[in-house]
């Protein structure tokens, strides 16, 4: 299957001029071969949204004009799309939402909220509650956004829930000087989602925002590697790129067959550890 990383910029809190170059590389993904279409994190909003987030939001749970148009969209391409999600009960969400053959299939809160060094996203939006792998067409993936995948306990639930494939979508800000691409921040995360590939053995897709909004250079570098961690396609630093990368997923059975992590992973074991050292913190086997 051949996936497209749509590496765009964002017009920050112009939700309609963001749909509509949402439209335009869709249909440039499907033009170019592509089976599906990856958007970055916060695609349809931009970034640094702060007290304009209601303005972006988008209602996925009932009918409204932005929602139409990307159901009417996954019609030409099934594509993940990171947005400003709104519940019934008013609350925001950093999420993203998979559409496939004009249905709504799944949408991903992101779960660990970044409040560290220039990052204060808690302030803007509520933490998702759940990891779930889902289906598509093309078999079960698991879908995470930019600091999710920081936390590799993460991606391992995913696998746990069946996922085959990882999809990642980052809205991650250039950030130090490093030794491979130049580019610390873009340097760290490929390793890091490497890594988590070939403990899952599963192949990851990571499609990273580019451009500049408010001072913030987003530094792409989007990628995939195989379920060996191996790199199948690259995007260049920095600016707008449009890249297919191929899966072969009968490459991730031979690798499974051969390193079955997922398999042997011991989650009653782990649940039972977790839960004595939640017990532990909470005072509760105090004396």
């Amino acid at each position: 299957m051949k996936i497209a990383l749509v590496q765009c910029t964002s017009r920050l809190g112009d939700l309609e001029a963001n749909l509509a170059e949402t439209e335009r590389h869709v249909a440039a993904a499907a033009a170019a071969g592509a089976d599906v279409a990856l958007f970055p994190e916060l695609a349809l909003s931009g970034y640094r949204l702060r007290d304009i987030v209601p303005e972006v939001a988008v209602r996925l749970d009932r009918e409204g004009p932005a929602r139409e148009r990307l159901l009417a969209l996954s019609r030409t391409l099934p594509f993940l799309v990171g947005l400003v999600e709104e519940t019934a009960d008013h609350r925001f969400h950093n999420a993203a939402a998979y559409f496939e053959d004009g249905r709504l299939v799944h949408v991903h809160r992101k779960c660990h909220l970044p409040t560290y060094g220039m990052f204060d996203e808690a302030m803007d939006f509520a933490p998702g509650e759940r990891l779930a792998a889902f289906d598509t067409r093309f078999g079960r993936v698991g879908a995470l956004i930019c600091e999710d995948v920081w936390h590799p306990a993460a991606a391992m639930v995913l696998a746990q829930d069946g996922a085959t494939m990882l999809w990642v979508v980052a809205a991650s800000p250039l950030r130090g000087l490093g030794a491979g691409t130049g580019l610390l921040s873009a340097d760290s995360v490929r390793g890091l989602v490497q890594v988590v590939a070939r403990f899952n053995v599963a192949p990851a897709c990571y499609c990273n925002r580019s451009g500049f909004e408010e001072g913030i250079a987003f530094s792409g570098a989007s990628f995939a590697v195989g379920a060996g961690g191996q790199i199948l396609a690259e995007a260049p630093a920095l600016e707008p790129a449009l890249v297919v990368a191929e899966i072969d997923q009968e490459e991730t059975r031979l690798a499974r067959a051969a390193y079955p992590l997922v398999r042997d992973e011991r989650i009653e074991l782990l649940r039972r550890e977790l839960r004595r050292i939640a017990r532990r913190r909470a005072g509760e086997d105090l004396p």
